[in-house]
């Protein structure tokens, strides 16, 4: 079956770094395009960026570009979040997902917290 489990979240200090990781089974990992969501508490889930099969090609959303960055190694069928420059409201349950169609599989999710 599809499993996505997500870990290397934390408590970091505003201006921080930390890389999440994804490693993600029971499909065809290097064929399919991944995103990272996150969602902060009392708010809805926001899409963090996503990434190609290949890696090629990267988007973000406008509140993370520039500080965060998505990567992926086919031959480990994982794929990362680095998160840079961590401010307050980064904090947040990340999530890698695997979105299919109009199906989207969905991690455990790692907490992130930005505090001082």
């Amino acid at each position: 079956q599809v499993q996505l489990v997500e870990s290397g979240g934390g408590l970091v200090q505003p201006g921080g770094s930390l890389r999440l990781s994804c490693i993600a089974s029971g499909f065809s990992f290097s064929h399919w395009a991944m995103d990272w969501y996150r969602q902060a508490p009392g708010k809805g889930r926001e899409l963090v960026g996503t990434i190609s099969s290949r890696g090629r090609v990267t988007k973000y959303a406008d509140s993370v570009k520039d500080r965060f960055t998505i990567s992926r190694d086919n031959t480990k069928n994982t794929v990362y979040l680095q998160l840079n420059s961590l401010k307050q409201e980064d904090t947040a349950v990340y999530y890698c997902a695997w979105p299919i169609g109009s199906q989207v599989y969905w991690g455990q999710g790692t907490q992130v917290t930005v505090s001082s």
